[in-house]
């Protein structure tokens, strides 16, 4: 694979480089949590921290291989963030997992009586700050949790991490789309689902 404006080269990676930097997979935050270290690739001048994408493609094909394991119906993904709601819907829908969109209610893997109560296998949350009551309930319940975590983020009480934007629209769009495509692949499903699929019009 060319060299681009980062040189950065991926051996056979998901999509081009060209197209997780134009949907800003790679953008970071000014502020940097040490646990999230081993993914940052360099500092701009304006100390914006520049994500590791060759680090975020091989996590997406590691939680893809993770997530197969599981029946899709035990597959539970939440996230508060408003642009993650439409992807985060989508990847579900397609997969046959279950999905929780908006305000986490407490108790939803804890308090059974609940109407909306749930026993998943594995969780996986868009933002550990955002989605800290599901984290939470599910390291009690003892359930595994992926996130999707940007430069900011701790990962103390998370089992795989998938570093990346996880605040900007076309990025989580790109991660989900990924992450269900390979995902399918690894049940043996072609897929046509394209990038755009996982887009929400605004």
């Amino acid at each position: 694979m060319t060299d681009n404006e980062f040189g950065i080269e991926l051996t056979e990676p998901l999509v081009p480089v060209e197209e997780y930097l134009a949907a800003g997979v790679h953008i970071g935050t000014q502020q940097k949590d040490d646990d999230m270290r081993e993914f940052i690739y360099r500092v701009r001048a304006d100390g914006l921290y520049i994500i590791d994408i060759r680090k975020t493609d091989e996590r997406i094909k590691l939680v893809a291989k993770f997530l197969a394991r599981y029946e899709s119906p035990k597959i539970f993904v939440v996230t508060s963030r408003q642009y993650g709601q439409y992807p985060a819907q989508k990847f579900a829908e397609t997969l046959g997992a279950m999905s929780h969109v908006g305000r986490f209610i407490p108790g939803t893997l804890t308090n059974p009586v609940l109407p909306k109560y749930v026993e998943p296998s594995v969780v996986m949350v868009t933002d550990p700050i955002g989605d800290s009551q599901a984290i939470t309930e599910a390291v009690q319940c003892g359930i595994p949790v992926i996130a999707l975590c940007d430069i900011n983020n701790q990962t103390n009480n998370v089992d795989l991490v998938i570093p990346t934007n996880n605040k900007g629209r076309k990025a989580l769009s790109m991660v989900y789309f990924l992450l269900t495509r390979e995902i399918l692949k690894q049940k043996g499903i072609v897929s046509s689902l394209t990038f755009e699929d996982f887009e929400s019009e605004f």
